[in-house]
């Protein structure tokens, strides 16, 4: 069993940087993979970024964020970070994290933070 909780959110201008967390407990973190999701206002689901587990650490990127944002996991901390650079106003949403043996689809994923909102203003 693993529960998640995001952190860092909040309401930055243009240009800004935000750093978000998804801190895990539970035992064999290490063992899964983690992603971030992003729902933005009247928008499905998309994946954001993800990284495979402890060992492996390969990422991805849902293509409008690479070079801006960086996924990252500190496994002595059980903790995923998503750190943002460069935000733009289309990257507001609420940011959650998932958890899972592997990278899939949203539905694929049995362990879900709760969300935090982030917010871009131009």
């Amino acid at each position: 069993q693993v529960q998640l909780v995001e952190s860092g959110g909040g309401l930055v201008q243009t240009g800004g940087s935000l750093r978000l967390s998804c801190a895990a407990s539970g035992r064999f973190f290490t063992t899964y993979a983690v992603a971030w999701f992003r729902q933005g206002p009247g928008k499905a689901r998309e994946f954001v970024a993800g990284v495979l587990r402890g060992g492996d650490d390969r990422t991805y990127y849902e293509d409008s964020v690479k070079g801006r944002f960086t996924i990252s996991r500190d496994n002595a901390r059980n903790t995923v970070y998503l750190q943002m650079n460069s935000l733009k106003p289309e990257d507001t949403a609420v940011y959650s994290c998932a958890a899972e043996q592997t990278l899939g689809r949203p539905v694929s994923y049995n362990y879900w933070g709760q969300g935090t909102q982030v917010t871009v203003s131009s």
